[in-house]
């Protein structure tokens, strides 16, 4: 399970996540500090509709507004028990997935279906519409001015970007560094929210955090205490992980969720092209979820990923390797992004595949504070 503060506090965010629509959140103790509560506005200024009513695309409903019309607590906690903690989750589930819950029946599986539908706007909207939305879109920096230049002011929240490279390119760097970044406040390219780590290959390091916030002028115990970190030991238990973000995500008020890495387990839990089928499969509902998080709750989500050497003779990005995990992780991610070797500190990011990024290269450095600009 995540580790976290016994002394935090557990705070309910504001409904809009990770825009610039969010009320303010002190960065100096933000583990003990009670949210502002501010109703979110639209991009005319307009108040957003209160509990009960529809919501504007982005926002978030809790679980209990469903409870009623044939729906009791109890299915409410079955529900929470597999991962279900917003009225979007249930809306955005199959019936399917819904009817394997146990102790829900089809019946009531109709009857959640049809009060989520009426309180989640699933329809279409106008280009006009979610243009606006794209303005209210917080960047993550980096650290580096080049890097944030390129990723046009850093990580996108709201999304999935996928870092891949070999080792000692600086991927775990970046994202000890933006555990650190995104709890800043809006105007020095942070979330003012806490940070999700999930490790599959015991590379965290929390002294990291502590240089790192030094330089930004932020007292290391608070970040720390901003941190929630779980390590998953197997493909199964990194999914349910993620189960368990979206109750935390429910509760209190996050800007990322770092998985390093999403492909490492995969990688000895499934072996052999016998079971090729299966582990593509398993990490498909792994990546879906958690584009689920980055819909709900519009946290960045941001995956490392390993390389393999190509030996059909092929190259990709002018060398022999390319990320594993194929079209599955390909397609899963928003942002692509190729991390290599350059001089002495200096790294190399290349974007390799994006929706709004053109294709481009960035060098930065790995310092003791963390990534920043390279050195000349």
């Amino acid at each position: 399970q995540f580790a976290w503060p016994s002394s935090g506090a557990h705070e309910r965010p504001p409904s809009v996540p990770c825009s610039r629509r969010q009320a303010p959140l002190g960065t100096d103790a933000m583990a003990q500090q009670q949210l502002v509560q501010q109703p979110p506005t639209q991009a005319g200024g307009d108040a957003l509709m209160g509990d009960g009513q529809t919501q504007a695309p982005g926002a978030w409903q809790q679980l209990e507004q469903l409870e009623g019309s044939g729906i009791n607590a109890a299915d409410l906690k079955k529900l929470k028990e597999k991962g279900f903690h917003t009225v979007e989750a249930v809306a955005h589930a199959t019936r399917k997935e819904l009817g394997e819950i146990k102790g829900i029946s089809d019946q009531k599986v109709d009857k959640l279906l049809a009060a989520a539908h009426k309180m989640v706007d699933m329809g279409f909207s106008s280009a006009t519409e979610i243009y606006q939305q794209r303005q209210e879109t917080l960047h993550l920096t980096t650290g580096s001015k080049d890097l944030d230049d390129l990723l046009r002011g850093g990580i996108e929240t709201g999304s999935i970007t996928e870092i891949f490279g070999e080792f000692r390119t600086g991927k775990t760097q970046l994202c000890h560094t933006l555990c650190v970044t995104t709890q800043l406040p809006l105007e020095q390219g942070g979330a003012e929210g806490k940070a999700m780590y999930i490790d599959t290959e015991g590379t965290f390091r929390p002294e990291r955090l502590c240089e790192i916030a030094e330089k930004y002028g932020l007292d290391g115990a608070d970040v720390l205490d901003n941190v929630a970190y779980a390590r998953a030991y197997n493909s199964e238990h990194q999914l349910q992980l993620l189960a368990e973000a979206a109750g935390m995500m429910s509760d209190t008020r996050f800007g990322l969720i770092i998985i390093d890495s999403a492909t490492g387990l995969y990688r000895t839990d499934y072996s052999g092209r016998g079971e090729l089928s299966a582990r593509q499969m398993h990490l498909a509902k792994f990546l879906r979820a958690l584009s689920n998080l980055a819909a709900q709750f519009g946290v960045a989500c941001v995956i490392t990923n390993q390389v393999v050497a190509q030996v059909d003779g092929g190259a990709s990005f002018g060398d022999n390797k390319k990320p594993i995990g194929g079209n599955i992780i390909a397609h899963a991610s928003t942002t692509r992004l190729y991390f290599r070797k350059g001089r002495g500190e200096n790294r190399v990011c290349k974007v390799y595949d994006s929706p709004c990024l053109p294709e481009g290269e960035a060098t930065f450095a790995i310092h003791g504070a963390g990534i920043g600009d390279a050195a000349e």
